[in-house]
């Protein structure tokens, strides 16, 4: 079955997503008339379905840098002086004023002045930079007051420099303070760089929309590197962005519909003391190469507060027995005696060592997760968006709080992904998706986290400190100190799907935890979980279902549950207390190996799940020197 959503945007297109498997579209205007629009189209595939995601952001104009010379206006720029014989521009001391449509090229050194876009409401005005290098003590050097759309072109093979000082000059009731300032629609464009540096404001800032389809950019910025209001949509180039808040920022307050990021190439390297990439809209992200670190990276989180890893104290269980109870498939067995795991023999299960404990939790508490920060904190995330779309790339992230983080739904459709994070790896208030790609998390407080969290495909290995995958994990504190996660009660059940993929969870606290329902229809699913602290492999509160797939899950006993149904077979075992890096296998009744796995923890419990395995058959287990005849339940 195809299932083709075709989205044309002016901004962004992004895939969101409620509960699994259930797409809602998101439309928004075609480009300006008159312009051929450039499309950028990626499929990403979701258990054979196909979804094609068609993105109109960039017009043939954006993307065209070219220019002549003979009917370009020369402005050329000397020390304290500029040079212009068009009528087209107005020369009053260090500043040039341009006052109609036309290509304007600018050579040479402003040692404190601006160039001023002053021109009617329908003029397309084209700046080019042929080895500029402006300065402007207290205002921006390149300032756009109007306009219909301006483009700033670096010409091929030179090298531009802008540059402010530590404040800006007001015009009238608008406050200039970034070094290209724009109240216009802006495009920068080209093959040659800019190097920007601004200690008392933002870099670029456009008011309208911000593109940017070429060229090598070098900013030091006190504030965002690259703002746009309606949106920043990037094509391609090189960008290195050191900022006081955040890399890129897009920002609308009045319409929500708009604030967006749009990115389809370019090689980014971001160190902000605010996020990475931060939309108060949708962001999507098709390709291109990201090292972003947030905030200090994930070394400068603080300090989490919700008590030592696995603590129930604020998860509001009840006791054994409650509403939350639920069928087990099976009990567990044990080795011999609970303990040594006694070479060849067969448990009874008559000491009780090892006893699954009926799933526990409170129903009335279900909701979602809502994160909320301080007014004054600072948001400190990798990318962050309303709702957020990775679709392709590689990217680097080391962040002191979320490494991709949503207030909506997340989806990653592909790519590849290598984050250390002080808080979640993913965190979305609605839902987590993730369809395909490569997502390695090797630091976390939680590896994913979401109202849902819904897993088809790729490949993902998970390191947190906390738990491994988490659907509304209700108040533990993971905002440390200045972030709380707080249940909004919504009524829509949390839950967490798994039909295919990959995933690999090393977890200091439990392995899956879910205030609502787990299902696992396919793939691959290990979970290394401790054996301190109440922890457990599987936490759900409603129900835990197998239906397909393989799943290999070690952690501590003492609160462990197994699946609440299945219709393959599961072997869940008491081992005692295993070393890490013991191996496990186990094998059929005809010799036949059927799953294995060597723990990356010390652990005492073995949940072990596969379509080979058969309900009621016999199976060897063997743990170390140690092996034991068990039935599948």
């Amino acid at each position: 079955m195809k299932k083709q959503a075709i989205i044309s945007l002016l901004l962004c297109g992004v895939l969101t997503l409620g509960g699994c498997g259930e797409a809602v579209q998101k439309t928004a205007a075609p480009v300006a008339a008159g312009e051929t629009a450039a499309v950028f189209t990626s499929v990403a595939e979701e258990a054979g379905d196909k979804e094609t995601l068609e993105i109109t952001v960039f017009s043939d104009r954006d993307l065209d840098p070219s220019y002549s010379a003979k009917d370009s206006v020369p402005i050329v720029l000397n020390g304290n002086e500029i040079v212009c014989d068009s009528s087209t521009v107005e020369v009053s001391g260090t500043t040039a004023t341009i006052w109609e449509a036309g290509t304007y090229v600018l050579s040479g050194t402003l040692e404190d002045g601006s160039i001023i876009v002053d021109a009617d409401k329908t003029d397309k005005i084209q700046l080019v930079l042929e080895g500029v290098n402006i300065h402007s003590a207290s205002f921006a050097p390149v300032y756009v007051r109007q306009a219909d759309k301006v483009f700033v072109t670096l010409a091929e093979g030179t090298e531009n420099t802008l540059s402010g000082g530590g404040s800006f000059d007001a015009d009238g009731e608008v406050n200039v303070d970034a070094v290209i300032f724009s109240r216009e629609d802006l495009t920068l464009n080209g093959s040659g760089s800019l190097t920007i540096t601004s200690p008392g404001g933002h870099g670029i800032v456009s008011k309208d929309s911000l593109r940017i389809t070429g060229g090598t950019y070098a900013i030091d910025a006190a504030s965002h590197g690259l703002s746009g209001k309606d949106e920043v949509s990037i094509a391609d180039g090189s960008f290195d962005l050191t900022a006081g808040k955040d890399g890129i920022h897009a920002e609308n307050s009045e319409d929500s519909e708009k604030g967006t990021v749009c990115i389809t190439g370019g090689d980014y390297r971001i160190t902000a003391d605010g996020d990475g990439i931060s939309a108060s809209g949708s962001c999507m992200i098709l390709e291109g190469t990201f090292a972003i670190t947030a905030g200090g990276g994930s070394e400068n989180a603080s300090q989490h507060t919700s008590g030592f890893p696995g603590d129930r104290m604020n998860k509001n269980r009840p006791a054994d027995g409650d509403s939350g109870a639920t069928r087990q498939a099976g009990s567990s067995q044990s080795f011999p005696d609970g303990q040594s795991g006694r070479k060849g023999g067969s448990p009874d299960g008559s000491n009780g060592t090892g006893q699954m404990q009926p799933p526990q939790g409170n129903m009335n508490s279900l909701g979602s997760v809502a994160e909320t920060e301080e007014p004054d904190s600072v948001s400190t995330k990798g990318i962050k968006a309303a709702d957020l779309t990775i679709d392709g790339g590689i990217f680097h992230l080391d962040t002191s709080d979320d490494g991709l983080h949503s207030s909506g739904d997340l989806a990653v459709q592909g790519g590849i992904l290598e984050i250390a994070s002080g808080d979640d790896g993913l965190h979305a208030d609605g839902t987590v998706t993730v369809l395909a790609g490569s997502l390695t998390i090797t630091e976390s407080y939680e590896g994913i986290e979401g109202q849902h969290v819904c897993i088809s495909g790729g490949n993902l290995t998970l390191t947190a400190s906390d738990d491994g995958l988490n659907a509304a994990g209700g108040v533990d504190g993971s905002g440390f100190g200045r972030r709380t996660d707080t249940f909004t009660q919504s009524g829509d059940t949390p839950s967490i799907v798994i039909s295919g993929g990959t995933v690999h969870i090393t977890a200091s606290a439990d392995g899956i935890d879910v205030n609502g329902s787990l299902e696992i229809t396919g793939g691959d699913v290990t979970v290394c979980g401790p054996i301190q602290g109440d922890t457990s492999v599987l936490d759900y509160d409603l129900s835990g279902v197998i239906s397909g797939g393989t799943f290999i899950g070690t952690g501590a006993s003492t609160m462990a549950q197994i699946f609440s149904d299945s219709n393959q077979g599961v072997l869940s075992v008491n081992a005692g207390t295993q070393k890490a890096g013991t191996k496990i296998t186990l094998t059929g009744s005809d010799g036949t190996l059927l799953l294995s796995c060597t723990p990356e923890q010390d652990f005492q419990v073995v949940i072990l799940s596969s379509p080979d395995i058969r309900q009621g058959e016999s199976c060897t287990l063997t743990i170390g020197e140690q092996s034991g005849t068990f039935t599948a339940k």
